[in-house]
């Protein structure tokens, strides 16, 4: 792991656009991928959950970001009863690149090339600090979840799957 700036450019003009420049030395690369939430989690040393994952869905064919803890699932009808969505599915990868600008697997919960609708699952405010990628599959940040759910400007929902 190394602590040198490591943020793809794209989310590095959005932390400068969002006056949040002092982020970019708590970006951390590391050399191994950190595309899932499992390979994050244990690079960084912290729980599964601590993760912060940033999805893409299409509901009735428009892009929306769901961000969720990184040890729980999306349910797509919760998504859909939330969003007033006769479907919703998840984007390809080609659909996630074209939203965001960045490749699954790296995608950051702010910083995307268009605006998109952003649902934030009330799970990740239940930690004091989540990890989310920096816009690659080698690089994460950390941050307040209630910062990251405002500087997302998402709306907080249920949309987790309910567990047995």
């Amino acid at each position: 792991m190394t602590t040198t700036p490591g943020a793809h450019p794209r989310f590095a003009e959005a932390l400068a656009e969002l006056g949040l420049d002092e982020l970019h030395a708590r970006v951390r690369r590391f050399p191994e991928a950190t595309r899932t939430a499992a390979e994050a989690a244990a690079a960084i040393g912290c729980g599964l959950s601590q993760i912060c994952k940033s999805l893409i869905f299409a509901a009735d064919g428009v892009p929306v970001l769901v961000l969720m803890d990184g040890a729980s699932r999306v349910d797509v009808e919760r998504v859909r009863e939330e969003l007033g969505a006769e479907r919703v599915t998840r984007a390809d990868a080609g659909v996630v690149r074209e939203t965001t600008g960045y490749a699954i697997g790296g995608v950051p919960p702010f910083g995307h090339r268009t605006r998109t609708r952003v649902l934030a699952d009330r799970g990740l405010l239940a930690h004091d600090v989540v990890w989310a990628a920096a816009g690659d599959p080698h690089a994460v940040f950390p941050m307040a979840p209630d910062t990251l759910v405002a500087h997302a400007d998402a709306t907080v929902v249920d949309v987790r799957e309910r567990t047995a």
